[in-house]
């Protein structure tokens, strides 16, 4: 790989992000791998798609039904999460002090407002949960609902904080609508794996390192990742022979969860931090490798479903970092709608000015 400038590593790591889960736009909470790749030709996406499409203009999100989740959104958008991250990065190129500690009460206000005028995809139960509790005056630090449900929103904050802890911070911060500890812990996981790839560590090697320094429940769950992609890899293994051998890798990692609506939802493809970590670091090291790595994770990640969107913010983060902005099809780079807007936006903050 080309020596990359940390500058290009940190737009990397933002710009994947949010390309990854604008590839997801049109397959988010589509659960059928088969029906995702039937419908996109017999073969992997290669351009953005409104939500829906070549599927009816729905989605099957099991167990909460088939719907258009992002009804104002169309080909070149973002998802919730990736709307997410635009808005943290609209906070921090307002206050653009690197000495001034992140400070969720000052966000809201501007979180409230995206939220009532400016929205347009899912508005998720825990940010409903939220914002009816800044309604009802509960104090910032009490805000949030116990979903385990891993919601990565800091990426711009890599362009604005340069030390490892404090980032780690952020990133639980900016999840200030949750609580439960695998889900924040997830949003620091990934936040220190990418700021140590920023700084030179290989993806590998910094996984391993934040899994050992976290231990317990995310050491085993980086150990489970890497175990299957040994096994997708292996040529004798019956993973290796199946067609969707991704789609089978991520659901055969988390248990099934029967929540009492329509169906079983598989939790290895869902929002569920137990599955989207080692669904991501299953993309990351599978697809690092590979000729154009950052395309190809996003790509497969895109293809398989589920909560695809939360997925790809982790994968298109840190091989973003690692492979640089540069990395990113131009045409996506064309086709994206806020590439101009975010990186303007991103261009004002202190480690990128």
């Amino acid at each position: 790989m080309n020596k990359i400038t940390k500058q290009d590593s940190i737009k990397g790591a933002f710009f994947g992000g949010v390309i990854a889960d604008a590839l997801c736009l049109g397959s988010h909470y589509e659960y059928d791998a088969e029906k995702i790749y039937k419908a996109y030709g017999n073969k992997p996406i290669d351009r953005f798609m409104s939500p829906g499409e070549m599927m009816g203009g729905e989605t099957h999100g099991i167990g909460w039904g088939q719907r258009n989740y992002h009804p104002k959104k169309k080909a070149g958008g973002n998802t919730d999460y990736g709307d997410y991250n635009i808005l943290v990065l609209e906070y921090l190129a307002t206050v653009a002090n690197p000495a001034q500690a992140f400070d969720v009460s000052k966000m809201i206000p501007h979180w409230m407002n995206r939220l009532e005028h400016s929205w347009g995809s899912w508005i998720c139960t825990m940010t409903k949960e939220t914002y009816a509790q800044v309604k009802q005056g509960v104090p910032t630090a009490h805000l949030g609902g116990m979903s385990n449900a891993m919601a990565i929103r800091h990426l711009a904050a890599h362009a604005y904080y340069d030390e490892e802890d404090e980032i780690a911070q952020v990133a639980r911060q900016t999840m200030f609508t949750h609580k439960d500890l695998h889900a924040l812990g997830g949003g620091e996981f990934f936040a220190r794996v990418t700021h140590k790839v920023i700084n030179g560590t290989h993806p590998k090697d910094a996984i391993l390192e934040v899994s050992k320094k976290m231990g317990g429940f995310f050491e085993e769950k980086v150990m489970q990742a890497i175990e299957k992609v040994e096994e997708e890899a292996n040529v004798d293994s019956d993973l290796s022979k199946e067609k969707f051998s991704d789609d089978l890798a991520l659901t055969s990692m988390a248990r099934l969860w029967d929540v009492g609506r329509s169906e079983p939802i598989k939790v290895g493809k869902a929002s569920p931090t137990e599955g989207t970590l080692p669904g991501s670091v299953y993309f990351i090291l599978k697809y690092i490798n590979k000729e154009d790595s950052l395309k190809s994770a996003m790509v497969a990640n895109a293809m398989v479903g589920g909560d695809n969107a939360s997925r790809g913010i982790a994968i298109g983060m840190v091989l973003g970092a690692y492979t640089g902005v540069q990395s990113i099809p131009s045409k996506w780079k064309e086709s994206f709608d806020q590439w101009d807007y975010c990186e303007n936006l991103l261009d004002k903050l202190p480690l990128l000015n």
